[in-house]
């Protein structure tokens, strides 16, 4: 039983890589080198795959900083800070990115057999991008039972799950110290330096996930 895991390296993503260790999936990581402005966070995910022991960790270059139109792959766009409050899509929002990275993902599924997708998007806490929708994944599952050779030759339905969709950082937290993911490996800050800034959106959502948990954060920050 083979499952495909998108794995940036960041919070949720590893404890969705928890989740499906959990379930006895044998696991097939697969992280994307997008030019991206926090490209230090493939280091975590190279820790996290070599965590669980994974027989491959599949690493896809591709060059979405050619787009630009977001300050994680434009360098002339700040990354906003202090606003983790927002319903607004940030600029950090990176054009169709989980459309091109679950494509990847489904290509590279049906090539090794795998019957299962996970990925960690959460359309809770702050989370603006229209692509963390239940919408979006929704259609994207109708659009992966058409577009490819195993759905329509031979019948095999190649599932998208999402099991931290509905979930607060909290409880996202919690679930990972509860199956032993190793949260020190993980990096989710946007600035991209050896030490998390502490006051990108993304940090500040990730610190506050620990403190309403009670659980000590293990990485370092520049501010805390």
């Amino acid at each position: 039983m083979k499952a495909v895991i998108l794995l940036s390296g960041g919070l949720d993503s590893t404890v969705c890589m928890s989740v499906a260790n959990n379930k006895g999936y044998e696991l097939y990581p697969i992280s994307f080198n997008y030019h991206q402005r926090h490209k230090i966070e493939l280091e975590s995910a190279k820790k996290v795959a070599n965590f669980y022991n994974v027989k491959h960790h599949l690493i896809i270059d591709t060059n979405m900083d050619a787009i630009g139109g977001s300050a994680l792959t434009d360098k002339n766009i700040d990354v906003p800070c202090g606003n983790i409050e927002r319903k607004d899509i940030p600029v950090t929002y990176v054009p169709a990115r989980n459309l091109i990275f679950l494509s990847y993902a489904l290509g590279y599924a049906e090539a090794i057999g795998a019957d299962t997708i996970f990925i960690g998007v959460n359309s809770l806490d702050y989370s603006g991008y229209p692509d963390c929708r239940p919408e979006f994944i929704q259609l994207f599952q109708n659009l992966a039972d058409y577009s490819t050779k195993a759905s329509i030759q031979d019948k095999k339905h190649i599932k998208i799950e999402t099991p931290l969709l509905r979930l607060t950082k909290k409880e996202i937290v919690l679930l990972g110290t509860k199956l032993m993911a190793p949260l020190q490996y993980t990096h989710s800050c946007y600035n991209g330096k050896e030490k998390a800034c502490g006051i990108c959106d993304s940090c500040k959502l990730r610190l506050r996930g620990f403190e309403e948990a009670g659980v000590n954060d293990p990485i370092e920050y520049i501010n805390r």
